[in-house]
């Protein structure tokens, strides 16, 4: 079988639009959360969100061909942008039919679909954009990806919610391992911070309320946690087999060595409260991985700052890991970005092949109140140096979608 590796990164995030940007802040515990200005919130309950600054679709694709496109839709292709620019690929070199694109949404064109609906309302059937249906369906991203680069492989957009990203990336993985294809853009796209999703959500009690301090309230594991923190943008990695990227002498981020997928087979939004779907996920990834518990060096958390959430990925660690759990460090990104639903996982797989590749670990930002149930090592508040050989990356979404990734410094 092929091995698998990472050859190039893009991101828009909170916390910044290039990888480095993002990284950076990442790795100081800075947040990129902070009070919705994009609409009214007075009437909302949750009031803040992970936004992205700074995005200029009219600028980067140039107005026409952005209002082609939903936000999410722009994120992506954005993202797919430094991907390709920082693997070194060239089309001029490639075999087209070779290289396949794995990039799904959690709710796709959801503002667009948001306006046409006020349209029709206020103004008629007349008035709905011939455009619609292409800006809000899900796999817009993917397609809109393999148009701007030939790629005439396989166009797949996953969608499991919250575990898009790590979904994408195991089965770009295996579909590469397999020697069906050489190249794939693989990762995850969203921009749900509306007043639509954040009214539901809302709702659903599932947002933090602590408004009057954007950013402390995303805090994973600690006691105080109310809920997670909404956010928006994408993460898109170039898989490549590594005979492929050997021929062409590229720079390589890491290795992508097994994947995981179970569901909790419990409910819509619940996951299982004894976590057994993320211990399957777990178990599973370091199956296919061929290593040992002993063998991992960091995990990079789902941790979304709710109760339940986070206890029961703390106790699927401890189920799969037993007495290693407390020797391994765990980081929890989304204290900082906030969660990105169907973008989070591939964008914190870019960060695990950054600290894979560093030896940094990004804190686990506002752990201050230690909950007795949750009594791992969440490298608190402060970016830690160690030597890293394999990570293991969290994901599970609504449904009972679980993936995980296991990754792997590439000498």
């Amino acid at each position: 079988m092929e091995r698998v590796v990472i050859t190039g990164m893009g991101v828009i995030t909170p916390l910044g639009n290039t990888v480095d940007s993002f990284w950076n802040r990442l790795i100081k515990g800075e947040s990129g959360i902070s009070s919705i200005d994009t609409f009214d919130t007075s009437r909302h309950k949750s009031q803040i969100a992970g936004l992205v600054r700074d995005f200029d679709a009219d600028e980067m694709f140039g107005r026409k061909e952005a209002r082609r496109m939903d936000r999410f839709c722009q994120f992506a292709v954005a993202a797919a942008e430094q991907a390709w620019e920082d693997s070194g690929l060239s089309l001029e070199q490639i075999d087209r039919e070779r290289m396949s694109v794995y990039v799904g949404s959690g709710v796709g064109g959801i503002q667009t679909l948001f306006d046409q609906a006020g349209l029709i309302r206020d103004r008629g059937p007349e008035r709905v954009s011939p455009t619609l249906v292409p800006m809000m369906i899900s796999n817009m991203a993917a397609a809109m990806i393999s148009i701007k680069y030939g790629a005439m492989g396989a166009s797949v957009s996953p969608v499991t919610a919250c575990s898009i990203g790590n979904t994408a990336i195991g089965e770009a993985f295996r579909l590469i391992r397999l020697g069906g294809t050489d190249i794939v853009f693989a990762g995850g796209a969203e921009a749900a911070v509306t007043e639509i999703a954040l009214a539901s959500f809302g709702n659903a009690t599932a947002l933090s309320t602590r408004n009057e301090e954007p950013a402390r309230a995303s805090r994973p594991f600690d006691a105080g946690r109310d809920g997670f923190v909404i956010a928006e943008g994408a993460g898109i990695l170039i898989l490549e087999s590594l005979s492929h990227a050997l021929s062409r002498n590229a720079r390589i981020y890491a290795e992508v060595i097994g994947y995981g997928a179970s569901s909790d087979a419990y409910h819509v939004v619940a996951t299982h409260p004894e976590g057994h779907g993320a211990y399957l996920a777990l178990k599973l990834a370091l199956k296919e991985a061929g290593i040992a518990p002993e063998d991992v060096n960091v995990i990079s958390a789902h941790a979304t700052s709710t109760e339940l959430g986070d206890r029961s990925e703390t106790l699927a660690i401890k189920k799969l890991f037993g007495d290693h759990a407390y020797r391994i460090p765990i980081t929890a990104n989304k204290s900082m970005t906030g969660h990105m639903l169907g973008a989070a996982s591939a964008v914190e797989a870019v960060a695990l092949a950054k600290s894979l590749q560093q030896n940094i670990i990004p804190p686990t930002m506002n752990l201050e109140l230690k909950d007795p149930e949750c009594d791992l090592d969440y490298v608190p508040n402060e970016a830690r140096e160690a030597k890293l050989n394999i990570g293991l990356s969290n994901s599970f979404g609504f449904g009972g979608h679980n993936a995980v990734i296991a990754l792997k410094s590439f000498e």
